[in-house]
């Protein structure tokens, strides 16, 4: 019994990861193109980025941040009372494009 419990968790381990290998994938590409198009002067450093949001959300704890490299967005996570905000900034010029709730 005990064999077959650990093979079903570690079949279902294996699949699990499997399914999230193109979205870890997705991810690093993202943060290898802005480190790329921040090298170019084409994106402001995330760090750029942070100094000017954070401040707007005081009593939010920071989750981190995300890079869309097709719409040149950085997207920064955070929460407060149990709600999640998403604010999306514009990579290129600091600016909020959209704040979500």
């Amino acid at each position: 019994m005990r064999k077959l419990i650990a093979s079903c968790l570690a079949a279902t381990l294996t699949v699990s990861g499997l399914a999230a290998a193109p979205a870890l994938a997705q991810s690093r590409d993202d943060q290898g193109e802005a480190r790329k198009e921040m090298r170019a002067g084409n994106v402001l450093p995330l760090r750029e980025i942070e100094r000017r949001v954070l401040p707007q959300m005081r009593g939010s704890e920071y989750l981190g941040p995300a890079y869309d490299s097709t719409a040149m967005v950085y997207r920064l996570k955070f929460i407060r009372d149990g709600r999640v905000t998403f604010i999306d900034v514009d990579a290129r010029t600091g600016r909020v494009v959209r704040r979500s709730r």
